[in-house]
């Protein structure tokens, strides 16, 4: 069965292959089935837009995390380039400002596939032999693993951090979106420091979470600043609507704080 995927936006992780799509059929398009993989909420009426082009070539359908539809075991090089992995979906955590919880539930461990990006939604909250069977996968990897899904700070250990050692990882993101994130986040810092991974190496990095509906600028700078002293290098990450609508004020914010190498030239003319 000849599968089209369809992409309303191009993204890192989109795959290339050849039968990806990011705009309306050709006359060439020929499929048995054509799938719309929305990942943002805010591009869902394009999707929508897309299928009505898309039906005339073959059985059309709208899925992906935008939609709300529970994600099930995952598929190298389908929805995501070659490279990245998911392990595991869902999240014990009820963030008001998350989706994952309301459209995965609790955590659920999948089958574990080859990959170097890990795109796991709270990979410390799964069972310690996922965790120690997925740190395996990642070191028998051409290249440096990459844990970019976002790790939870409270739940860090030592072995957590052992593993990650000796994994020889790019870079690990930890996350900071409400005030009780500091302190663990503070203590994780302090814990991966003892093995050699500070700031200076680049690997333990933050998203912290910027503009949601109560958020002074002052205060997103504040947390800039405290992640930096936590040991961690922060990517603001900038909090949408269901339409994706943001202010202009933070939209420079963010850039201030979005770009390792401005961020690591502040850190060093800090120390």
């Amino acid at each position: 069965m000849k599968l089209i995927r369809v992409f309303p936006r191009k993204t890192n992780a989109t795959p290339d292959d050849e039968n990806v799509r990011l705009t309306v059929p050709t006359m060439f398009d020929e499929a048995d089935e054509v799938h719309i993989s929305v990942t943002f909420t805010w591009d869902l009426p394009k999707a929508e837009w897309l299928e009505k082009q898309w039906r005339h070539v073959a059985p059309t359908k709208i899925g992906g995390v935008a939609t709300g539809m529970r994600g099930e075991e995952f598929t190298p090089g389908l929805y995501m380039k070659h490279g990245y992995a998911i392990t595991s979906r869902g999240c014990p955590n009820r963030c008001w400002f998350c989706s994952v919880w309301k459209r995965d539930g609790n955590i659920r461990e999948l089958e574990i596939k080859d990959g170097w990006n890990l795109q796991d939604d709270n990979l410390l909250a799964c069972s310690d032999g996922h965790i120690r069977s997925v740190f395996e996968m990642l070191k028998r990897q051409k290249r440096k693993a990459e844990l970019t899904g976002g790790l939870e700070a409270l739940r860090l250990q030592r072995w957590h951090v052992e593993l990650m050692k000796d994994t020889k990882i790019k870079q690990a993101f930890f996350a900071y979106d409400t005030p009780d994130d500091y302190e663990p986040l503070r203590q994780a810092g302090k814990l991966l420091q003892e093995y050699g991974l500070d700031i200076a190496s680049r690997v333990p990095r933050c998203y912290v979470l910027i503009g949601s509906p109560k958020d002074k600028i002052e205060e997103a700078e504040k947390r800039m600043r405290q992640t930096l002293d936590a040991g961690f290098i922060p990517q603001a990450m900038l909090w949408r609507n269901n339409d994706g609508e943001t202010e202009k004020e933070w939209r420079k914010f963010q850039r201030q704080w979005a770009r390792p190498a401005i961020i690591m030239s502040q850190f060093r003319r800090a120390v």
